[in-house]
């Protein structure tokens, strides 16, 4: 069986309601990112960042899968599929994928502001005041900007065994998840799926430049040509 990797971003989850993750002018839902997605907002105002990142668990909450979503695992019938997402949803899990990196953390886990092993479900609101075990600050189990990505060389490793490698919804402008595309092998074909692509047609990459949802259906046609 194939081993089909698919990197995932913002555009994915787009058409399930999820806001990408900044606007044209810099801003996240009127914020400067900095102040809501880095180690120096958290220290500043760590109110502001915890009730920033309630609001967007509550909305996670309140939005389903969508059809892209759905489609990416109903390709485990026929390849092994991993997910590498820089997305901090669950909305791959919710639609039954099985094998899912997340590069950037996941929305619904907190964990202690001291020891970055300390990870815990979390569906609830963090707020100040809340303590792990040794008495530190609960914060989102969220990467943020300066801090390292401990799920990148498990994705390195993933990448060097794909077979066939399918890019959804991002730029590949955020390293180091950018850097990803160049770990899997020279003789590798890639798919590019966005309704404004980055990048170029050429003999290795295939673009479709549609919007997820449409752009996994072509794929779906595709692949089947090809396996």
């Amino acid at each position: 069986m194939k081993h089909l990797v698919v990197l995932t971003g913002a555009g994915i989850s787009a058409e399930s309601g999820i806001k990408t993750f900044r606007d044209a002018d810099g801003l996240w839902e009127g914020h400067d990112v900095m102040e809501v997605a880095s180690p120096e907002g958290f220290s500043k105002n760590p109110e502001l960042v915890l009730n920033f990142y309630n609001e967007r668990r509550n909305q996670l909450l309140t939005v389903l899968p969508n059809e892209a979503h759905k489609a990416l695992a109903d390709l485990e019938s026929n390849f092994k599929v991993t997910i590498v997402t820089q997305n901090v949803d669950d909305l791959h899990e919710r639609a039954g994928s099985t094998e899912i990196i997340h590069l950037h953390g996941e929305l619904l886990k907190e964990r202690s502001s001291y020891n970055e092993d300390d990870i815990k479900p979390c569906e609830k609101d963090i707020f100040l005041g809340d303590l792990c075990e040794n008495g530190y600050q609960m914060r989102p189990h969220i990467v943020w900007f300066g801090e390292a990505v401990p799920m990148i060389d498990k994705a390195i490793t993933i990448c060097e065994t794909a077979d066939i490698l399918v890019i959804i919804g991002t730029s590949m402008q955020v390293y180091p998840a950018a850097s990803l595309m160049n770990f899997v092998p020279q003789h590798v074909p890639i798919y590019y799926i966005d309704p404004k692509p980055a990048m170029v047609n050429n003999q290795r990459i295939t673009i479709i430049p549609e919007t997820a949802t449409k752009g996994v259906e072509q794929l779906k046609l595709l692949l089947n040509k090809i396996n």
